[in-house]
């Protein structure tokens, strides 16, 4: 017997929950007077839309605007839906929300959905809605991956994602627990959380500052398992924490956040390198990859498990054999710390230092919101339908910084910026 939801949201601390959502929107989104808010969200995480809208519109916000997705409705689909509808996507949906962003509107996902919800579908099906989606969403996604807009992601306790995370605890002691491990990363356990990410920003900031100012050509990564240099991409710029939109508001992106980040050169990277985390991604755990580069590109690629949908997103087009992210996180991040296995992007790459495989970000060049894709691609950023994450940090890998002329700089040592 499962418990009732009302019951589960009577697990989670109500004051944190607002509190999350009040930095969402005051940190996440800084959303101004007057603009339109687009929110995504499983029906699970009502209670904190609910709230969100709340705090949106005291900060008055225009018109907020949520849409919702359901697991039961999701495998439904795949249960009985007809074969050729698994290459569809709803186009305009996404062109509805492009036109939205177009108009200034914000953007705020909200995560908490079951991340092995598919994992016992036909994994063809999924492959194949993937891609349509991905597609599809082509036109909204320009906007957020370009930062025209201010936009934000953070994450609900769903009792499908709880228990995932704590399995064997009784319902509502997994919904709590995974609560108070988001609360914890997102830094709203505090009486002022606000206060806590202004801080925490400054520090991000000193480090995006130092790498910057260091302008290395490349990062070499030496560790058990892995030996690769990633040259970094020409005119390239770190960023880390708050960073100003194309629409001229600062905004938090992710919370939770501990890394720096910045675009790799989609030609230059080359050696090898394995996986420290397992790899969530449509339904399936995908767990000690390894791969090899040559010439920016992976050419051989292994995993001890979900080898064939890493295959297949290896396969999704060109660019999704190459990096489009390459971001450094201390091993002792509290994410990191907290010794859990989120199944979540968002929160499991905040535990190490990571890669990413497709599209790069175009704020993360010099001058960025003032390049045209063929100049992104000159100076090395990669393109592609995909954007996914995997770590490859750890207490037993080191980071060089390669200078232009050779010279070699310690960046990381055991996981911790030296």
């Amino acid at each position: 017997m499962t418990a009732h939801p009302g019951s589960l949201s009577a697990a989670i601390d109500a004051v944190k929950l607002d509190r999350l959502a009040r930095v969402a929107v005051e940190v996440g989104l800084r959303l101004q007077p007057g603009q339109d808010l687009v929110m995504t969200a499983p029906m699970a995480a009502l209670p904190l839309v609910r709230r969100i809208a709340e705090h949106a519109y005291k900060a008055g916000a225009g018109l907020v605007t949520p849409f919702f997705a359901d697991e039961e409705i999701t495998l439904a689909r795949y249960r009985h839906g007809r074969s050729e509808g698994f290459d569809r996507a709803a186009g305009w949906l996404y062109e509805g929300m492009a036109r939205a962003y177009e108009g200034n509107a914000a953007r705020l996902a909200i995560v908490g959905e079951n991340p092995m919800l598919l994992s016992g579908e036909d994994p063809e099906k999924v492959a194949r809605a993937n891609k349509a989606n991905s597609i599809a969403y082509q036109p909204a996604l320009k906007k957020i991956a370009g930062f025209d807009i201010n936009w934000n992601i953070v994450a609900y306790p769903s009792l499908s994602w709880a228990k995932l995370v704590f399995p064997g605890e009784p319902d509502d002691v997994a919904v709590s627990k995974l609560a108070e491990a988001i609360f914890a990363a997102s830094r709203v356990d505090g009486d002022d959380p606000v206060g806590a990410w202004k801080a925490h920003n400054a520090a991000l900031h000193a480090r995006m500052n130092w790498l910057n100012g260091k302008r290395f050509a490349a990062l070499h990564y030496s560790g058990p398992g892995t030996d690769l240099t990633v040259g970094l991409a020409d005119g390239h710029a770190w960023l880390g924490g708050a960073s100003a939109s194309k629409n001229g508001i600062t905004c938090n992106p992710n919370i939770p956040t501990e890394e720096v980040f910045t675009t790799p050169h989609a030609r230059r990277v080359e050696g090898h390198v394995s996986s420290t985390k397992p790899l969530s991604h449509q339904g399936t755990l995908i767990d000690g990859i390894q791969v090899r580069f040559e010439e920016g590109r992976i050419v051989e690629a292994k995993a001890t498990r979900g080898a064939e949908v890493l295959n297949k997103v290896l396969d999704t087009d060109e660019g999704a054999r190459r990096l489009g992210e390459v971001a450094l996180v201390a091993h002792s991040s509290p994410i990191s710390k907290s010794g859990l296995l989120f199944y979540n992007t968002l929160f499991d790459e905040n535990a190490a230092c990571h890669i990413a495989l497709g599209q790069c970000y175009a704020t993360c060049f010099v001058d960025g919101d003032t390049l045209t894709p063929e100049q992104i691609a000159a100076q090395g950023g990669n393109k592609s339908f995909i954007h996914i994450d995997w770590m490859i940090g750890s207490d037993r890998i080191d980071i060089d910084g390669i200078h232009a002329d050779g010279r070699r700089e310690p960046v990381m040592r055991k996981g911790e910026w030296a």
